[in-house]
């Protein structure tokens, strides 16, 4: 029963001599995540309209992302350039868009 025990004791070294370089790496991978990704856009301005939309920009960074006045919210793909947004969206619009029915009057025969 010694022996168990002496078997038991040591592998709970083992584990526990391992456990803090992998809990190390984690937290080095995390860290790393975070520098990788840059900013993370969590202070907006409050929405600024011009050319006809309206739209936040980053505080952080001066990324700009589109605004739903309707909604209160912002919306769309972040981009540095307005007019690639403004493109962005009528393209997904026009996109979304029902097809108009025709208004031509045919005759029934």
């Amino acid at each position: 029963m010694d022996d168990k025990q002496q078997v038991s004791g040591t592998n709970s070294k083992k584990r526990s001599r391992w456990f803090w370089p992998m809990g190390l790496l984690a937290t080095g991978m995390a860290g790393a995540a975070v520098v990788l990704r840059g900013c993370w856009h969590s202070k907006m301005s409050w929405p600024v309209r011009a050319q006809g939309c309206s739209y936040q920009v980053c505080t952080g960074c001066g990324i700009k992302r589109l605004f739903d006045e309707d909604a209160f919210r912002g919306y769309g793909p972040y981009s540095y350039d307005l007019e690639r947004l403004l493109a962005h969206d009528h393209a997904k619009r026009m996109k979304n868009k029902p097809e108009q029915p025709s208004t031509e009057h045919r005759s029934a025969s």
